[in-house]
């Protein structure tokens, strides 16, 4: 089924800023809240489209999936079922490129103009409610600057690295939507490896830039996703900080991975960006070498060329911009972590969560993670306020934001912000 949606000569009767994220091609979905409770709705501009109206004016068919806390029971329908919604919200949304008017007639024009909100006057909610969360290890300069740091810099990946995209299951329940604070986490530390472990709040706290993406419905237990089929099972992706307390992170991690480092809070953007959406910015990822086994073989451009940016803001001052990478230098992409996740046979459901892992590229200018932009706390950033970062410090606000542009057509995730309170 074509993609319609997508056509980058649409326009929209809805005033849309220059530089918006949520332009007429994008039409993320998100739940919002107001009075009226809890709503699905689809971001067009600075508005929104409150899908569970437009149901209740008999505009949309089918059964009504709008009056939820979460988008799962929209995510149940499938992808085809979910691209016709998509497709029938952007004709609403047009106007005819011949006349310059809307598309839709005067009275379901007025009809439509109803349903839209300000996103400025609602609270958004976390969009999903996560089953499983898997978090991956998939950018090989992280991998690599990493290694470089904590084992001999001449065999900085792991021999299992190239052959697998690693990754390890974490906690779903402390998945956080952006705009929630967070408290600095207790835990024990080793900072003197001479004397016994201590506790107290972390002193090492990091974020690690991601990008997550959200599963259809899979196949029964015992049977795999191919990489050719991978597309089919993955409804959109959003922006997400992977909190991390290094020293914690540090003393548990060996031999079973993160744990307390990385369990007390994770920040995802409000907004999923339909993977159809983002079908035009398709690029052709790393050479991989060596040559991958063949279920992790794919065909095509599988990358997403999604400029990505985070930003410390210190509490009343200025942003800074600490780092500017791109989802497109990910090694493994999302249809062999698919692919590999499930072919031992493991399900994935509707709403599961897999991330991206930290996304680095080659540059220090790309690094995605302070372990990694101050070298294990080696080197310092000068804030807007002049004050010096090295890790995250109480009242930072941590904000990562991404898009994806081309041919005068930008498709963005709007943000992901969290600000680090003081341990309780």
């Amino acid at each position: 089924m074509k993609i319609e949606a997508n056509n980058p000569k649409l326009s929209s009767w809805v005033d849309v800023p220059e530089g918006s994220d949520f332009p007429i091609q994008n039409l993320p979905f998100g739940v919002f809240k107001t009075n009226n409770g809890p709503h699905v709705g689809v971001a067009i501009g600075n508005q929104i489209l409150d899908l569970a109206k437009l149901y209740n004016l008999e505009l949309l068919g089918g059964e009504n999936i709008f009056e939820q806390d979460s988008l799962n029971p929209l995510i149940k329908q499938g992808k085809i079922a979910n691209r016709i919604l998509r497709n029938k919200i952007s004709e609403m949304l047009r106007i005819e490129t011949s006349s310059n008017t809307p598309k839709i007639t005067a009275s379901v024009l007025e009809k439509v103009k109803n349903c839209l909100v300000n996103q400025a006057d609602v609270e958004m909610l976390l969009p999903v409610q996560i089953g499983d969360y898997t978090d991956f290890y998939s950018s090989i300069d992280h991998a690599t600057n990493v290694g470089k740091m904590f084992r001999d810099p001449a065999n900085a990946l792991m021999p299992n690295w190239k052959h697998i995209p690693v990754g390890y299951h974490g906690r779903s329940s402390s998945i956080i939507v952006s705009g929630q604070d967070i408290y600095r986490p207790k835990g024990q530390t080793r900072p003197d490896l001479e004397k016994p472990p201590v506790f107290g709040a972390s002193k090492l706290m990091d974020f690690e830039l991601e990008v997550a993406f959200i599963t259809y419905d899979g196949k029964p237990i015992g049977d795999s996703i191919s990489t050719d089929e991978a597309d089919d099972y993955i409804f959109g992706l959003a922006l997400f900080n992977d909190w991390s307390a290094r020293d914690i992170q540090k003393w548990e991690y060996v031999p079973l991975g993160p744990f307390l480092g990385k369990n007390f809070a994770s920040s995802l953007s409000p907004w999923i960006v339909l993977l159809d959406a983002l079908e035009p910015f398709r690029v052709l990822g790393e050479k991989q070498d060596p040559k991958v086994l063949p279920y992790l073989e794919y065909e095509g451009n599988k990358n997403i060329d999604i400029k990505l940016q985070v930003i410390i803001q210190p509490e009343g001052a200025e942003e800074t911009v600490v780092s500017n990478s791109n989802y497109k230098y990910m090694y493994w992409n999302m249809n062999q972590q698919l692919a590999h996740h499930t072919i031992n046979g493991c399900n994935v459901k509707a709403g599961d969560m897999m991330a991206s892992g930290t996304i680095s590229g080659p540059t220090s200018g790309s690094f995605g993670s302070m372990l990694e932009i101050s070298w294990q706390g080696s080197k310092s950033v000068t804030m807007s306020d002049g004050t010096e970062r090295k890790f995250i410090q109480d009242n930072d606000t941590v904000i990562i934001r991404g898009h994806a542009e081309k041919d005068g057509v930008r498709v963005g995730f709007g943000e992901v912000s969290c600000k680090l309170l003081p341990a309780k």
